[in-house]
């Protein structure tokens, strides 16, 4: 039995070999089972693909020079497939250092040169099936905190919503009426239990989006009258701290993208609204603009403010999960890390430029449709 299949559990490693010569295939078989491997042989790249994708091997022992469709193209048919499991490949190869590297720069992970000594072929396998373990074992942990946090957060909604209706429930006069004082802080906690739903909901989001669970409706979308919306419905938090919010598009263009005009929203109430709340005195600017790059159009919405500005040290991990700065009154750091993902599944970008004392300015990037 090989040592990592002993160590780890009683699964046996799985070795796709793949040579155009029998006799090569029949020897490197030979070895790898007289150490407890699973191996499996092909002797074409086509075949190789297709055995590839009907059960994923842990390890793919690849010839780089065969007839028809080289070990070079199998690696990159290999890694452009993002529907496979991570894969370690091991190039067998007799030619010289310039064929190495374009299979390493392709994708492949190690090379082994022929004639193959058997002590090196064991070491470069274990070796990599080590790391293919590693990998597995990262990406486990990162589904199950995922499936864990989606969990817990569906379980935290359901006594977070009910908590919000009793209390409306209570303001409104439903168990009697309530003293000045006492609506006061009743109203305090309807405050701070949606600020926590909010919270839980974001959390939420923003795992079905790393977790690839999360499905987009795309259809046409007015960037323009959407702004005008988000405008209308902050415009009373800017009136409340005496801010001037100021909307301006670029004249005479057609701000039309194809997106998911529900996440769409959010991202731009979540930014207009953040550059609202810290800002004290001053304007929250809104521009639409048009912007051609390489003939690549894309609309970009540029939200400037007169806040106290952003560090530069903090900007490089703003739009991480619960990375919000050290302002006073920042908060978990999830609404940017949304806003991100969103734009990124739109095929855009969401960037910041700031300086402290100077105000920040966020900047929006869609392709247009």
């Amino acid at each position: 039995m090989n040592h990592s299949s002993s160590t780890r559990s009683t699964k046996v490693d799985r070795i796709l070999v793949v040579d155009d010569t029998p006799d090569n295939c029949l020897l490197i078989q030979a070895i790898l089972q007289d150490e407890g491997y699973d191996v499996e042989l092909s002797e074409s790249g086509q075949d190789a693909l297709a055995k590839i994708d009907r059960s994923p091997p842990d390890l793919i022992l690849l010839d780089v020079m065969m007839p028809g469709m080289d070990g070079y193209e199998v690696t990159r048919r290999i890694r452009q497939n993002a529907g496979l499991p991570f894969m370690p490949i091991l190039l067998t190869t007799a030619y010289d250092q310039p064929s190495v590297a374009q299979g390493l720069d392709l994708g492949a992970d190690d090379f082994i040169r022929k004639p193959v000594h058997f002590d090196e072929l064991l070491a470069r396998v274990r070796a990599l099936l080590r790391l293919k373990h590693s990998v597995d074992e990262r990406d486990q942990t990162a589904r199950q905190r995922e499936d864990f946090v989606s969990r817990l957060t569906h379980d935290l909604r359901t006594p977070l919503v009910a908590a919000d209706r009793m209390l409306v429930l209570l303001i409104q006069g439903a168990m009697g009426e309530l003293s000045e004082d006492v609506l006061e802080i009743m109203a305090t906690m309807v405050r701070s239990n949606q600020n926590l739903l909010t919270m839980v909901n974001m959390l939420l989001e923003v795992y079905r989006y790393e977790a690839g669970r999360k499905s987009l409706v795309f259809s046409p979308v007015d960037l323009s009258a959407m702004m005008g919306e988000v405008i209308q419905e902050l415009s009373s938090l800017a009136i409340d701290k005496g801010l001037a919010l100021n909307f301006e598009a670029q004249s005479d263009n057609k701000f039309e993208i194809k997106g998911d005009r529900i996440e769409l929203h959010r991202v731009f109430t979540n930014l207009i609204g953040n550059a609202i709340k810290f800002t004290d005195q001053g304007f929250v600017d809104v521009r639409l603009f048009l912007v051609d790059e390489n003939n690549n159009s894309q609309v970009e919405v540029k939200i400037q403010d007169t806040g106290p500005g952003i560090p530069l040290e903090e900007q490089s991990t703003l739009f991480e999960s619960f990375s919000s700065g050290k302002h006073k009154r920042a908060g978990s750091g999830l609404g940017l890390q949304l806003s991100r993902r969103i734009a990124e599944a739109h095929g855009g970008t969401v960037s910041v430029q700031s300086e402290v004392g100077q105000g920040s300015c966020f900047i929006v990037r869609l392709p247009v449709d």
